[in-house]
């Protein structure tokens, strides 16, 4: 039986101070990401659709509200998918620039592999593969759409390649309103495909995410 799992990255989120936003409270789309938003739906319109699941937080369920709206589901909100815990939440990450300057953040980037300044991979890797289990089980042979955040998608793609954690998180395949589509014959993976509903839009994005 071929079920597939659809991991779709939230849109654009509005931010205009630039910060490091994780899970806080109160960060929505912006306009260019409501567009993307639509654009995945639109992607997804002609697939088998049975299930719609996303993050609590505010970005991933707006995300998902189109492409629960074309299939007539109801979003389900899943806290195993929620962004990744970070010590640096709420400030500005960005190189050169905000709190990596100030040498008492310093003590938080000392294991790249862990990572040392927030929640461990491995970690992120079991929440990710069990949120999967239940949105495979619950659409089994039909497809469902997850929608999470850029590391917990990337962590949970490594995991299921069974790929080392450790990584350059500039050069993760998951960009905004990407999809990341598990397929599974029964219990097995199968195939692994990326794809970019808002290739095009993309340019237009803020370069800092939360993400």
């Amino acid at each position: 039986m071929r079920t597939t799992v659809h991991l779709l990255r939230h849109g654009e989120v509005h931010n205009p101070d630039k910060i490091l936003y994780g899970r806080l409270a109160g960060f929505r789309l912006s306009e260019l990401g409501h567009e993307m938003a639509q654009r995945a739906a639109d992607a997804l319109a002609d697939r088998d659709i049975t299930v719609v699941t996303a993050s609590p937080l505010e970005r991933a369920q707006q995300t998902a509200a189109p492409i629960a709206g074309v299939h007539k589901l109801t979003i389900g909100t899943d806290e195993d998918v929620i962004e990744a815990d970070n010590v640096f939440e709420g400030k500005r990450v960005s190189v050169g620039d905000g709190v990596l300057r100030q040498p008492k953040a310093w003590r938080h980037l000392y294991n790249p592999m862990k990572p040392s300044w927030g929640e461990p991979y491995v970690v992120v890797a079991n929440r990710m593969r069990q949120g999967v289990a239940r949105a495979r089980e619950a659409a089994r042979g039909h497809e469902a759409v997850i929608v999470s955040h850029q590391l917990p998608i990337w962590i949970c793609r490594l995991d299921f390649e069974g790929r080392r954690f450790p990584h350059d998180p500039r050069k993760r395949q998951c960009s905004l309103a990407s999809l990341t589509s598990l397929t599974f014959d029964d219990d097995e993976l199968v195939a692994v495909l990326y794809t970019e509903p808002s290739a095009d839009l993309l340019a237009k994005a803020s370069k800092v995410s939360g993400a």
